[in-house]
């Protein structure tokens, strides 16, 4: 495990209980498709952490506990089942206060980061009636997008890929083409991005 651990060996042993606890109990409770993502190549990566964090607040206080992977307890995922994504971007479920509300279908391409406090959202309220919420529209967000801190998408969006959200933007429009950063409320096009 590296010279580093050598001389943290209390890293070293935390490092250790989370590999066997997630590898062991971990795997009755999660998808076998899961361990397939990059955060578990080796015994030192995050993975390992948030299955057993996942065990103890997913499927023991029984928050996200619908998920077929881990959520971390201060994010709010409604509906886990209608979210798409590939497994190793499981990190983007790992940030503080992070809200899915998949009421409709949300697909987060292959490579995005999703920073803290975002909210994507599938349906608002019913303005005749706010017990109620209009039809959802799926949110689709392209291959390695970038969704800034304190970021609001709302349904119906699309963000093609490498599509950047300025922090404290609120995309109420989709940006189809992508290759661009968006910012503001209303999100505009701020500058296109060439690779």
């Amino acid at each position: 495990m590296g010279i580093y651990y050598l001389r943290h060996p209390m890293i070293c042993m935390r490092k250790i209980f989370y590999f066997i606890i997630g590898n062991t109990i971990g795997r009755i409770f999660y998808s076998s498709s899961l361990y397939k993502s990059k955060w578990f190549d080796k015994l030192s990566n995050l993975g390992w952490e948030w299955v057993v964090r996942g065990l103890i607040h997913q499927k023991l206080r029984g928050i996200n506990s619908t998920a077929w992977w881990p959520i971390a307890p201060y994010q709010k995922v409604a509906n886990p089942a209608n979210i798409s994504f590939h497994v190793d971007d499981i990190n983007n479920f790992q940030m503080p206060s992070v809200y899915f509300q998949a009421f409709g279908n949300i697909t987060i391409g292959r490579g995005t980061y999703i920073a803290q406090n975002v909210g994507i959202i599938t349906a608002n309220h019913n303005l005749q009636n706010l017990d109620r919420h209009e039809e959802a529209k799926p949110v689709l967000i392209g291959e390695k997008c970038w969704i800034g801190m304190n970021s609001v998408i709302l349904p119906g969006v699309i963000l093609g890929p490498h599509t950047v959200v300025g922090a404290g933007s609120v995309v109420t429009k989709s940006f189809v083409d992508g290759y661009c950063i968006v910012a503001g409320n209303p999100a505009k096009i701020i500058r296109k991005i060439s690779l």
